[in-house]
C-alpha cells in the first residue's frame, strides 16, 4: 500500500469506533470499493454533519457516536438547507467552496441511500425508513469550460516552465542573499527542490505521487516514473508514467547528492526526503510539505497563485498543444476524458495568443 493510503487506512481506523454504527456499517461495505484516503473523507464530512445536528438541537445525543438512526428519519427539508447554508458560512473549516459543499452533500446523500435501500434489519426491513437526502438536488460544478476559466492566467507558459525551474536553481538564491536562515535552507535543499519542480512539470505527476515515489521507482533510460494512481486500489500494481528528457539532469543531479546530503537509513526508500529538525536521517517529505515549497517560491517569482497542482495544470495544457485529449489522458492519469476536457478550452486560447505572438515576431508584421 502507498504511504498515503497507508497513513490514511491508520486513522481511518482510528476515526471508525468513534462515528455511529450504520456509520461504520456503511464505512466497511464501502471498503473494497473505494480507498482509505476517500473513506477517511466521508468520515470526516458525517463528523461535521453529526456535530452540526448536535449543535443545533436537532438530536438529544451528546456524543456522535450515539446520534440514533431515529434522528436521520425525522430530519426535513430546512434542516438540509441550514447545514447547506451552514457550510457556506464556513461550517467545518475556515473555507467552504462549492465544490468543498457538493462533496460534503454528496457524502451524505451516499449514505442515507445505502441505509433506506441496501441496509437491512433482522426483518429484512431498510436500516433508514425515510431518505430526506433523496429529495435534494446536489449541482455538480466541476464543468470543464467552468474549470478552465478559473484556470486562466493562472497556469505557467510555455516559455515560463523553464524560467520557473530556473528560478528556484538560481534566482531565488540571489533574492533572499541577505536572510541567513533562508539562505541556508536554500543552498541545503536546492538540487531536490528544482528536481521536484522540474519533475511535476515535465510530467504532470500529482502531487500524491511524486511524495509516494521510492527512489527504485525510477528508470531513467526509458524516461519513466512508476506511481501508484489515484483511484486504482490495486496495491500490487503501479503505472508507468513519461517524463520528458528536460528532467533528466535534474534527477541525476539529487539522486547522486541524496544519500550524502539527507543520509536516509537503510530501510528509507523514499526517492524525495528531509531532514526534520532535531533528526539526523532524512525521512519521506509530506505533501504539504511540497505544497508549501512550491509556494514559497511561486511567491518570489511573481506568481503567487502557484501550486502544486498549478504546476500539473501548466504541464498538461503544454502537453495537450502537442498531442491530442486520449495521450494527455493517459499521461495524466483521468478516469475520464471529461477531466482532460478543461485542457482544450484552455489551449484554444493559448493558441492563439501563441499565434499572435509569432506574427508580432515575425519580420514582415
Amino acid at each position: 500500500m502507498n504511504v498515503i493510503k497507508a497513513k490514511d487506512r491508520k486513522e481511518l481506523d482510528s476515526r471508525l469506533p468513534t462515528m455511529p454504527w450504520y456509520i461504520e456499517k456503511f464505512i466497511n461495505y464501502k471498503l473494497p470499493d473505494l480507498s482509505p484516503s476517500s473513506l477517511l473523507e466521508y468520515v470526516r464530512d458525517y463528523e461535521i454533519f453529526l456535530k452540526w445536528l448536535m449543535a443545533e438541537g436537532l438530536t438529544a445525543a451528546a456524543d456522535i457516536r450515539d446520534v440514533p438512526l431515529a434522528d436521520l428519519e425525522k430530519l426535513r427539508m430546512d434542516a438540509i438547507d441550514n447545514f447547506r447554508m451552514s457550510l457556506a458560512a464556513g461550517l467545518g473549516s475556515h473555507t467552504n467552496s462549492k465544490t468543498t459543499i457538493v462533496r460534503k452533500l454528496s457524502s451524505l446523500r451516499s449514505l442515507f441511500h445505502y441505509l433506506s435501500q441496501i441496509a437491512e434489519d433482522e426483518e429484512f426491513y431498510p436500516l433508514l425508513k425515510r431518505n430526506i437526502m433523496a429529495k435534494v438536488e446536489i449541482k455538480r460544478t466541476h464543468k470543464p469550460k467552468d474549470t478552465a476559466a478559473k484556470l486562466e492566467g493562472k497556469l505557467l507558459q510555455e516559455h515560463e516552465i523553464g524560467e520557473f525551474i530556473d528560478y528556484v536553481a538560481r534566482g531565488y538564491g540571489d533574492d533572499v542573499a541577505g536572510n541567513k536562515q533562508a539562505t541556508y535552507f536554500h543552498q541545503l535543499n536546492k538540487e531536490r527542490d528544482v528536481c521536484i519542480i522540474s519533475l511535476i512539470l515535465h510530467s504532470g505527476l500529482r502531487v500524491s505521487e511524486v511524495v509516494n515515489l521510492n527512489a527504485e521507482d525510477l528508470d531513467l533510460k526509458k524516461k519513466l516514473a512508476y506511481v501508484y494512481r489515484k483511484g486504482k486500489n490495486d496495491e500490487t500494481f503501479k503505472t508507468p508514467v513519461y517524463f520528458r528528457q528536460l528532467a533528466i539532469s535534474h534527477l541525476e543531479t539529487y539522486l547522486e547528492l541524496r544519500p550524502a546530503r539527507y543520509r536516509p537509513s537503510k530501510k528509507e526508500k523514499a526517492l524525495f526526503l528531509a531532514i526534520a529538525n532535531g533528526k539526523k536521517e532524512g525521512e519521506r517529505m509530506t505533501k504539504r510539505a511540497i505544497q508549501e515549497m512550491v509556494i514559497k517560491y511561486a511567491k518570489r517569482f511573481g506568481k503567487p497563485y502557484l501550486s502544486v497542482h498549478k504546476l500539473r495544470h501548466s504541464f498538461a495544457t503544454d502537453y495537450y498543444v502537442r498531442n491530442d485529449l486520449y495521450k494527455t489522458q493517459e499521461q495524466l492519469g483521468h478516469a475520464s476524458p471529461d477531466t482532460t476536457q478543461i485542457y482544450a478550452h484552455l489551449t484554444d486560447k493559448t493558441m492563439a495568443e501563441a499565434i499572435d505572438r509569432s506574427k508580432a515576431e515575425s519580420p514582415g508584421s
